[in-house]
């Protein structure tokens, strides 16, 4: 098995696994396993002037295998999770996992 494979095989065995951190969630209208972190968010929102990507305008980091996922994720596209529509404010991806930090659409 490749590093690779074997990263992908952790993500849902682990990382993603509904028994230790991840949660169901709608996205989109797909139930899938994600992780919500939002202490994550909180540490990266102190980061004080090396704030980057405006991480501080997020309410939620979402983080979920690339494969359950939209494809278009830039920044300010709209997003339903939960029946709650968000605005990506960045997004990366790493090994097949995606990092989506979102926000409250505050339209209005």
């Amino acid at each position: 098995m490749t590093f690779k494979e074997e990263v992908q095989r952790d993500l849902s065995s682990v990382f993603l696994n509904l028994d230790e951190f991840a949660e169901l969630h709608r996205v989109e209208g797909k139930e899938i396993a994600v992780v919500i972190d939002e202490d994550e968010l909180e540490k990266l929102a102190k980061v004080g002037e090396n704030r980057s990507h405006g991480l501080v305008e997020g309410d939620m980091l979402l983080m979920g295998r690339e494969i359950d996922l939209p494809r278009d994720l830039d920044p300010g596209r709209s997003i339903n999770i939960d029946g709650r529509e968000l605005v990506v404010v960045s997004s990366s991806k790493h090994m097949g996992l995606v990092e989506l930090v979102l926000r409250q659409n505050r339209t209005g």
